[in-house]
């Protein structure tokens, strides 16, 4: 059975944004099996320092990253598209396990397979620490 993930590319602007929205929903769930079906089996991931490469890294990053970044929230945007890719740019809060708050920026490129899964991510991220007060998500 072919996997699927709509919208599929060709993107349009109105369809690249759903796409977005899809992927913060996703994201935002905290859930990293559902994530995790949003990529190819063999999706390759460049995320900070770090290499992942396929679905069962993807999850065990995922997992890793919820259990660490607590009461976690994003926000992405679109920035641009063409026919299969996506840049985006985003924020999000979270708490460590001190309590420190926390404010990550970046940018995201995506490039889609024809079944609208991502096979590839790449990302790049900026922390801040924030005071509770500052948060805005």
């Amino acid at each position: 059975m072919i996997e699927k993930k709509l919208p599929i590319p060709p993107f349009t602007e109105e369809t690249a944004k759903q796409k977005i929205q899809a992927a913060e929903d996703g994201w935002n769930s905290k859930d990293p099996i559902k994530v995790s079906k949003a990529y190819t089996v063999d999706s390759e991931w460049r995320n900070r320092d770090q290499f992942i490469n396929g679905r069962e890294e993807i999850q065990a990053f995922l997992a890793n990253k919820w259990d660490e970044e607590i009461d976690y929230k994003l926000k992405k945007e679109y920035w641009a598209h063409t026919d299969n890719r996506i840049a985006v740019r985003f924020e999000y809060e979270y708490r460590d396990k001190d309590n420190q708050w926390w404010r990550a920026y970046g940018n995201e490129n995506w490039e889609f397979d024809e079944n609208g899964l991502m096979k590839k991510r790449f990302a790049s991220i900026n922390d801040l620490a924030i005071d509770v007060s500052e948060r805005r998500l």
